[in-house]
């Protein structure tokens, strides 16, 4: 099926890869301690994801390439959350001063102080943020994402990388989700239409070939 599948898209046009520009940039999304603490709704069982991300972390920063992260805080009571605060329950585990260890950087993952920290109050890291400036002054042209989740945070930012003109290239193994299912038809969804999916052994690879 899944065969039969990859074989319908690829005839119909989706999934035409679009490789690395000259330029690229690593965006780590959302990776904090509130997908990997059980006792926190959020909690996704992503240990294996932080320890690929920490890895393709380190590699972008021995490549001297920029890195950023991103993050979530509301106000108390998620006022300048809107309507996606509303809707997801959980989210209000980012009411600053609430949960100061839920919010913090997963180890491993914390920014060094050159490191811009976006903090979002949406999905997208680029909604009602700096991020396309940011990226467009340093001449940016290829994103690589990674981060929490797939579905979510990783799909809408991945989804605006390619609506603002960066080649999104959504780094397999260092993006998780709750559930197996949702991952994978989001990875899916994502390398047909959007961005192309990439494994981190490639990545890194390809980032060892940069001078930094």
């Amino acid at each position: 099926m899944a065969q039969d599948l990859d074989a319908d898209y690829a005839q119909a046009g989706f999934g035409n890869r679009l490789g690395w520009g000259k330029r690229p940039a690593l965006l780590i999304i959302d990776f904090v301690n509130a997908y990997l603490d059980p006792a926190c709704p959020l909690f996704a069982g992503v240990e294996k994801v932080r320890d690929q991300a920490a890895t393709l972390l380190l590699a972008a920063r021995a490549a001297g390439i920029p890195v950023l992260h991103t993050n979530v805080a509301y106000t108390p009571g998620g006022v300048d959350g809107g309507v996606f605060f509303r809707k997801v329950k959980a989210l209000s585990c980012f009411e600053r001063g609430l949960h100061p260890h839920w919010a913090a950087f997963a180890e491993g993952l914390e920014p060094l102080p050159p490191e811009p920290v976006i903090t979002k109050q949406y999905a997208s890291a680029f909604f009602g943020t700096s991020l396309a400036s940011t990226l467009t002054s340093a001449g940016i042209d290829t994103l690589l994402i990674a981060g929490l989740s797939t579905s979510g945070c990783v799909r809408a930012s991945a989804l605006d990388a390619c609506q603002h003109g960066f080649v999104p290239l959504v780094v397999r193994d260092a993006v998780g989700d709750r559930d197996a299912r949702v991952h994978e038809a989001n990875l899916f969804d994502l390398n047909a239409k959007y961005a192309d999916v990439v494994r981190l052994e490639d990545v890194v690879a390809h980032l060892r070939t940069i001078a930094p």
